[in-house]
C-alpha cells in the first residue's frame, strides 16, 4: 500500500513539473519575443495569454473577492480529488491523478502570478480554440478518462455481471 501511494505521488509530482518546467520555458521565451506568437506550424502557435478565469478563460473576474473565492473553491476541489485518489483504484484513480496534477499546476500559478499562462493555440483555417496549458491538458485527459470510465467500462461492468 505504501508502496502505491509512492508511486500515485510521484506521478502527481511529475506532472505538476511538466506543467511548471512548460510554463517557466514560455514564461522566458516570452521575455525574448516580447509577446509575439510563435508559429511553430500551421496548426499550433505559442502565444501567452494571462488567465483569471477557470477552464479556458470561463469564469473571469477582474474583482479579487471573486478571483479568491474561485481559488478556494478550486482548493476545495483539490482536497476531493486527494480524497478521490486514495479511495479509488485502478484506471479511476489514475485519472483523478492527472485531473489533481493539472488541477494543482494551475492553483500554483493562481497564487504565483494572480494568473495562469496559457500558450497553447491550437487552430485550422483561421479558427482557433481556447488557448490552454499543460495543465488543462491533463485535466482534460484525466475528465475524458472520468468520463470513459463511467459511461463505456460501468456499462460493460453491468452487462457482465447481468
Amino acid at each position: 500500500m505504501l508502496k502505491n501511494n509512492v508511486l500515485n505521488f510521484f506521478l502527481l509530482v511529475f506532472i505538476f513539473a511538466i506543467d511548471r518546467f512548460s510554463k517557466i520555458y514560455i514564461l522566458g521565451l516570452d521575455e525574448i519575443i516580447e509577446g509575439n506568437t510563435i508559429s511553430v506550424n500551421k496548426f499550433l502557435n505559442l502565444e501567452l495569454v494571462w488567465n483569471r478565469g477557470v477552464a479556458f478563460g470561463i469564469l473571469s473576474f477582474e474583482e479579487s473577492f471573486w478571483y479568491n473565492i474561485i481559488t478556494i473553491l478550486i482548493f476545495v476541489i483539490i482536497i476531493i480529488l486527494i480524497y478521490l485518489i486514495f479511495s479509488s483504484s485502478g484506471f479511476k484513480k489514475y485519472s483523478y491523478i492527472a485531473v489533481c496534477g493539472g488541477a494543482l499546476g494551475n492553483v500554483f500559478d493562481r497564487i504565483l502570478y494572480n494568473s495562469v499562462p496559457d500558450f497553447i493555440d491550437l487552430n485550422y483555417n483561421d479558427f482557433h480554440w481556447f488557448i490552454f496549458n499543460v495543465a488543462d491538458i491533463f485535466i482534460t485527459i484525466g475528465l475524458l478518462c472520468l468520463i470513459y470510465n463511467e459511461i463505456i467500462m460501468e456499462k460493460y461492468k453491468n452487462e457482465k455481471n447481468n
